[in-house]
């Protein structure tokens, strides 16, 4: 059920029950799994647009945080049983498992065509076996939902007391590592950091102590960090800004070498001076071209952000050094001769599949400098 009162009917999957949220849309055509305990889907129900979800099943290794924040999940075809030599576990019975509220059957096209037309409208998705529906009630829930501008939701999602990583990458037949020899210390600030991330950096040579969102710059610091980085997330950057900024600006006073992703590229720029904006759609898959300005190579990337940075605001000594080949957007920045750098995409997500692994390296490298 749409906010306008428009009804798509299908088929419940998952567990029943009703949730509001943002409607958006995925086209990746693998990683489901990924994309569903991706934090930074924390207030959104995701339509996918490749048909054939959870083909492939779910296992308890590709998961991005313990407990999913995505609100629900549309999909066209039935999930049918998985054929996958590593499922242990069925798309529906895992999604119960969360309280995941799901539709299959849906047209999906018609739904993403309506939302690329119109901008990501606020949905209610209903699952109820019994078939009792009570659209009053569920368009009413979605006429009400404020939405995600204004929203920090990096607080629902977000750690609630510090702890280290040192979990490593996934290889085939090992499973994953472990890093027993680190080179330097990164304190990563957690306002939805996916586990990916934290492995990439345990594989580059870092120690990870992670702190949540709302820490402040005196928390980052006193761990005498080599470097720190700033996670993904969920919600409206500048809301989240309001605390997560203040400290940003103490870090980038330390002159520690500094690296954001997604949330954190936002909330870097907005503490340097910059402004974010609502896309009307958004980015959303594994398949989005990004081109590095410094070496002219292109990046088949993975993405997933509602908001981005608005180019005409970045202040003086603030360089555009990644843009999307979609629509243009800024999608890195880096100040200038300060070892300060953020990308809107996800490098660990490895859609490409390593195409753009080497900004891990490069933040070390920086440190390596230090």
């Amino acid at each position: 059920m749409l906010a306008d009162g428009s009804v798509l009917w299908g088929h419940g999957i998952g567990a029943a029950g009703m949730k509001v949220g943002e409607v958006v849309f995925n086209t990746a055509m693998t990683g489901y799994q990924e994309v569903l305990t991706d934090p930074s889907y924390a207030g959104q129900i995701i339509t996918f647009t490749f048909p054939h979800i959870g083909n492939v099943g779910t296992n308890a290794e590709d998961i991005e945080t313990v407990t999913p924040a995505a609100r629900g999940l549309i999909v066209r075809a039935d999930v049918t049983d998985p054929a996958n030599w590593r499922s242990d576990r069925h798309l529906d019975a895992w999604a119960k498992s969360f309280g995941m509220v799901g539709l299959a059957g849906v047209d999906t096209r018609a739904l993403t065509r309506r939302i690329r037309a119109s901008g990501a409208p606020t949905g209610t998705i209903v699952h109820a076996p019994d078939g009792a529906f009570d659209l009053r009630a569920a368009w009413a829930l979605a006429a009400e939902w404020p939405g995600l501008e204004g929203m920090d939701l990096a607080r629902e999602v977000t750690c609630t007391q510090s702890y280290t990583w040192d979990e490593s990458e996934w290889a085939l037949g090992r499973g994953y590592g472990r890093q027993t020899a680190p080179r330097f210390h990164v304190v990563a600030v957690d306002f939805g950091a996916k586990r990916n991330i934290l492995r990439c950096l345990a594989a580059v040579g870092c120690k990870v102590t992670v702190l949540p969102a709302n820490s402040t710059a005196e928390d980052v610091l006193r761990h005498n960090p080599d470097g720190v980085f700033l996670s993904n997330g969920p919600g409206d950057p500048a809301a989240t800004g309001a605390y997560a900024v203040p400290m940003i600006k103490g870090v980038l006073d330390s002159g520690k070498p500094l690296f954001g992703i997604c949330l954190g590229h936002q909330m870097l720029s907005l503490a340097l001076g910059a402004k974010t904006y609502k896309m009307d759609t958004g980015h959303r898959g594994a398949n989005h071209p990004v081109k590095d300005l410094a070496t002219g190579r292109v990046e088949i990337t993975s993405q997933n952000h509602g908001f981005v940075v608005d180019e005409a605001s970045l202040p003086k000594g603030v360089a555009v050094t990644h843009r999307s080949l979609f629509d243009k957007s800024v999608e890195g920045i880096a100040v200038e001769g300060r070892p300060v750098f953020s990308v809107q995409y996800h490098p660990e997500a490895s859609p490409g599949p390593q195409d753009a692994h080497y900004l891990f390296e490069r933040f070390v490298e920086t440190m390596g400098r230090g």
